[in-house]
């Protein structure tokens, strides 16, 4: 059964462990990879101890409570980033927080709404603007869409971005309007080009001065418009809510959703987003409650969901080192991902980053190996701020064998094969004593399965 045929009021019941799915380590791991990027033993024993429910509410919880001495580090280093001017610091910043953030769901939603609404440093080439939009995605990660929507509208990283800053009453500029339906909202087939043109007219007067949004009412469009069947004297902000209000955006939404926490493909069925659409409009469209029904559904525990999705280049990276407690140079793993095709404040296109299938060819599959390879063999990595060996000591392995259970049941989403593990301790019989370790962890980490999330 797929997603396509999956019946709407199992998959979105309160998960219910069973002999089948078990509510264990396993099960608590591939919560924190999809809600987070990834957990190590310690926490995964603290979940299964508390249950789905308390989990998956704490990580809410935790995300409306960041600790002050976390955020003040981070505030810190997003200073110093921004003050250097360039924009792949920052990237090095938003590696380090999301390795060391105590709210990861609050990151991982974050690093959902910057490929939603994609913004790119090569064009915008402000480095504190692009921070702010950052912050902005932040602040409504987890809350208020059509307020988001309305903020990223005015955001000026946003209005550089898709040209925005020229639309002028004489010459509306049609690429926000167009995209604010298409891709941020409604979905293709849901408007027309004449919906384009009117929306384009709602927002014209909208610039930036001194780096600041602003309202310029001599460019404005003042006419009637009609919008999506509404007609008024229409500005940016009406224009907005018309959008957001639209029966198409919770459904838009909701599927969105589905792809990120539950699987890269099929697209799910109309009946299987239906219950979620109508949660967000009971919510008056706060994406919280929808987030927190996916995270403790049958669904999303069900083989429909476990190991159905590729691991992006950020989840590969932070996830290894979360799931060791490991700390390195975060501004070398954002470089990293940036050539292996995530660049952090760098999507490829307004359309975000395409995901799933296409992260994996033969060169990213070798980037990704060496990935892993340089994180091992560099120096600053500390795991639990010990050596490797140390740390491994520190769990309780004593051989290859339990260091490939640990990493079974802790990294990966599907079970190593018994082929795969012999291979692994084959290769490790031919190397010196103290790289066996680093070899044993690198090619458990380059097999296939290693790639899924």
């Amino acid at each position: 059964m797929s997603l396509l045929q999956a019946d709407p009021t199992w998959a979105w019941s309160s998960f219910e462990a069973t002999a089948e799915t078990p509510w264990n380590l396993r099960a608590a791991a591939h919560l924190y990879r999809r809600a987070g990027f990834g957990a190590s033993r310690t926490e995964l024993r603290s979940a299964v101890d508390a249950g789905v429910e308390k989990t998956v509410d704490d990580l809410l919880s935790q995300a409306i409570n960041e600790p002050a001495d976390f955020l003040h580090e981070a505030d810190t280093l997003a200073a110093a980033s921004i003050a250097g001017g360039d924009a792949k610091n920052l990237s090095g910043w938003w590696a380090w927080r999301m390795l060391n953030t105590p709210s990861q769901l609050l990151e991982k939603a974050t690093l959902f709404w910057h490929g939603h609404f994609a913004t790119s440093a090569a064009k915008v080439e402000n480095v504190e603007l692009m921070y702010t939009q950052n912050q902005l995605l932040r602040q409504f990660a987890l809350g208020d869409f059509p307020k988001l929507l309305l903020e990223i509208s005015r955001d000026p990283a946003m209005l550089i971005y898709l040209d925005s800053v020229y639309n002028r009453k004489a010459h509306p500029n049609e690429n926000f309007a167009r995209e604010i339906m298409e891709l941020f909202c409604l979905g293709e087939g849901n408007y027309s080009e004449t919906d384009i043109r009117e929306l384009a007219r709602c927002f014209t007067g909208w610039e930036i001065r001194r780096t600041k949004f602003r309202f310029n009412r001599y460019q404005h469009d003042g006419g009637e418009k009609t919008v999506l069947g509404e007609s008024g004297r229409f500005g940016g902000e009406e224009g907005v809510r018309i959008v957001a209000a639209q029966e198409a955006a919770p459904r838009f939404i909701a599927g969105k959703l589905i792809r990120f926490l539950v699987a890269d493909e099929p697209v799910p069925s109309a009946d299987l987003v239906k219950p979620l659409a109508e949660l967000l409009r009971q919510h008056d469209m706060q994406t919280g409650p929808v987030i927190r029904k996916i995270l403790t559904s049958n669904l999303f525990f069900s083989s429909q969901s476990v190991g159905r999705k590729i691991r992006s280049p950020v989840e590969l990276a932070i996830g290894f080192l979360r799931c060791l407690n490991g700390s390195t140079n975060a501004y070398k793993v954002a470089e990293s991902l940036n050539e292996l095709g995530q660049g952090l404040f760098y999507p490829p296109s307004v359309k975000g980053w395409d995901g799933g299938r296409t992260w994996i060819n033969s060169a990213t599959l070798l980037g990704r190996s060496n990935l892993i390879r340089r994180l091992l063999d560099d120096e600053r990595t500390r795991y639990g701020r010990q050596t490797l060996t140390e740390y491994v000591g520190s769990q309780g392995i004593r051989s290859v064998g339990e260091l490939i259970d640990f990493f079974d049941e802790t990294l990966f989403a599907v079970p190593i094969p018994m082929a795969a593990r012999q291979r692994i301790e084959r290769l490790v019989q031919n190397v010196k004593d103290q790289s066996q370790l680093v070899t044993a962890v690198h090619a458990a980490c380059t097999l296939p399965e290693f790639q899924l999330c």
